[in-house]
């Protein structure tokens, strides 16, 4: 009888320092489902559904871009990613990783995956902003948000690579990595793709753009924005909202996303470019949006997370940018105690405007 690919689980894999085989897993499952912290029941719930005969998993976007939805994905599709990932890095079995990230979305179950298809020594920890177990554990792999980076700089020397998603790593945050001795990368990718399709490396003498992993083309449509041809990790191309510099079949560089463009007085603004520039210069987490106005039809705005600080002299600061033009500068800066984020611990921008108007 010939076994699904799924259910292949490499002879190295550990979790939490202690192995399992496909015949073992289900014990495990059970335990976290029915003992297991809240954040261990959805760990729980992913891997018996694994090794289930079912041969697709159904995943919740984040909702970080739209309203949250369902998607199904093949676990055959799931198991290619996993090895495009270890080719692209490098990883052998055996080496050690670390889970910090929910397992409700497909990033934290794609740790899982890697790790039971590559063989690798998987240590899982409840997700926080500051995830680093207080340890002294060295990780040859991990995963995080730019959140949990930016609060874990002074142990980031116990990574040795590191992949960045869920939101866009900021110049400020950038420059701080690239003085680190980790290996860090920032990805791209979305439930669609199965988490990341392509990486940027974080480096002093790195490019801006993003190239693909094995088996991954990129093109472009009408609107300029990404196509992506994936036939290992996707049944037909996966047509994005995010519009791209195309450099070739496997490069592009990320601009921001077709649906979020402002238009304001008639010039069209593209909010990520916008915050790639202010990055520089606001310190805490940090978006623009378009506001209605009657007669500019929106209007840009700054709104910052934080105590308020003087908002004269950080308009001052952003019309000095160089590469800033005057459509770019935000017409009114907001602040707020704290940001409304999605379930994967992404700022929720629609439910975080709402509180501004």
């Amino acid at each position: 009888m010939k076994y699904p690919t799924w259910h292949k689980i490499h002879s190295a894999f550990r979790l939490n320092d202690i192995p399992y085989s496909f015949e073992s897993l289900s014990e495990i499952c059970y335990h976290l489902k029915q003992e297991g912290k809240p954040f261990e029941k959805p760990i729980g719930d992913f891997l018996l559904d694994w090794i289930s005969d079912r041969p697709v998993v159904e995943v919740t976007t984040s909702g970080s871009t739209g309203k949250p939805k369902t998607i199904v994905l093949k676990k055959e599709h799931m198991v290619n990613s996993a090895l495009a990932t270890g080719e692209y890095f490098q990883l052998q079995p055996k080496q050690k990783a670390l889970l910090c990230l929910p397992c409700t979305g497909i990033a934290g179950k794609m740790m899982l995956v890697r790790a039971m298809v590559l063989g690798l020594h998987l240590d899982y920890v409840e997700p926080s902003s500051s995830p680093l177990p207080e340890n002294s554990k060295i990780y040859d792999f991990a995963a995080m948000v730019p959140l949990q980076v930016q609060n874990s700089l002074n142990q980031l020397s116990r990574i040795q690579t590191l992949i960045i998603g869920g939101a866009p790593v900021d110049s400020s945050l950038r420059s701080q990595l690239v003085k680190l001795s980790v290996r860090a990368f920032e990805t791209y990718g979305m439930t669609e793709t199965i988490t990341h399709i392509a990486v940027k490396r974080i480096a002093e003498d790195s490019t801006n753009y993003f190239e693909t992993l094995p088996n991954v083309f990129v093109a472009q449509d009408n609107r300029e924005c990404l196509v992506i041809d994936a036939p290992k990790i996707s049944a037909g191309k996966v047509v994005t909202n995010d519009l791209v510099e195309l450099i070739d079949k496997t490069q592009f560089k990320w601009l921001g996303r077709y649906d979020s463009i402002i238009n304001s007085g008639g010039v069209k603004l593209v909010p990520e470019t916008i915050e790639e520039k202010l990055s520089t210069i606001v310190k805490s987490r940090f978006f623009v949006a378009g506001l209605p106005d009657k007669i500019l039809g929106q209007r840009l705005v700054l709104v910052v997370e934080g105590k308020p600080i003087n908002e004269q002299e950080l308009l001052q600061n952003i019309k000095g940018l160089k590469d800033i033009s005057k459509y770019e500068v935000p017409k009114e800066i907001y602040f707020m105690k704290s940001f409304t984020e999605t379930s994967t611990q992404k700022i929720d921008r629609k439910k975080t405007i709402k509180q501004v108007i």
